[in-house]
């Protein structure tokens, strides 16, 4: 799992965020357990001395919770109108937080980003992914993740793990949460130099493990990068060569 994901990154473009800090999503249906994983890698790197931000989508801004309650807990939102308050919550998240913390060269860590609105809205409420994929990259302005982990769960098992308490969301049928998790497969399946796709009924230290196992292999491309433009900023400001005189 973690070898071809290093195989990937090896072959991979430059990190899709060009700020100093480092972009980590966690993706997956209901009851895949991203908080868990979330909590887990935040601790993981605040013990080695990074500075983490850990955040969620919606809810991570007091407007995002707002967008949240009226979503998820709310009166009847059509299906259109779900994709474009999404979308509204994630243009301000990523100007009032997300932007600004990588900017300052901090990890951050989110608990959903883009790619659940294109699964749950785009193949979910089958509004179309190319839609809903171009309304989404549009509204945080293509700032995304440098590693997304897609914690894979079958409707059946994220089911039994929700338990009683459901909101709008979590309480549609199995086939909604089939469309969901086909829509999180074929993403990943597009763009595998920026996904790892993990088994979410694997033991929770065994999603740890290769979790922080990718984490580290971004890591060091993200130090290459650095370094690379510390030292052509260092050559861009040296001063140019005297040039020999002629008679």
């Amino acid at each position: 799992m973690t070898e071809d994901f290093a195989a990937t990154l090896e072959e991979a473009t430059p990190r899709a965020t060009t700020a100093p800090g480092l972009f980590v999503c966690f993706e997956g249906g209901d009851g895949a357990g991203k908080s868990t994983q979330v909590r887990l890698l935040a601790e993981a790197l605040e013990r080695r001395g990074r500075e983490v931000v850990v955040t969620r989508q919606p809810g991570g801004t007091p407007l995002g919770s707002q967008i949240r309650q009226l979503v998820l807990h709310g009166d009847h939102v059509s299906a259109r109108a779900e994709a474009l308050l999404f979308a509204a919550d994630k243009a301000h998240h990523v100007d009032q937080l997300i932007a600004p913390a990588l900017a300052a060269g901090k990890v951050v860590i989110t608990d959903r980003y883009t790619d659940s609105s294109i699964a749950y809205q785009g193949a979910g409420r089958d509004l179309g992914a190319d839609e809903i994929r171009a309304l989404q990259h549009w509204a945080v302005g293509g700032v995304l993740p440098d590693l997304t982990i897609v914690l894979d769960v079958s409707p059946a098992v994220g089911r039994s793990r929700r338990g009683d308490l459901h909101d709008r969301l979590e309480s549609e049928a199995d086939a909604f949460h089939a469309a969901v998790r086909q829509g999180f497969l074929d993403l990943a399946a597009q763009d595998p130099h920026r996904y790892l796709v993990v088994d979410a009924a694997l033991p929770v230290e065994q999603i740890r493990a290769v979790v922080a196992a990718a984490v580290e292999q971004v890591e060091q491309v993200e130090q290459v990068e650095q370094v690379e433009r510390a030292e052509q900023g260092g050559a861009a400001q040296q001063p140019p060569a005297a040039g020999g005189g002629g008679a």
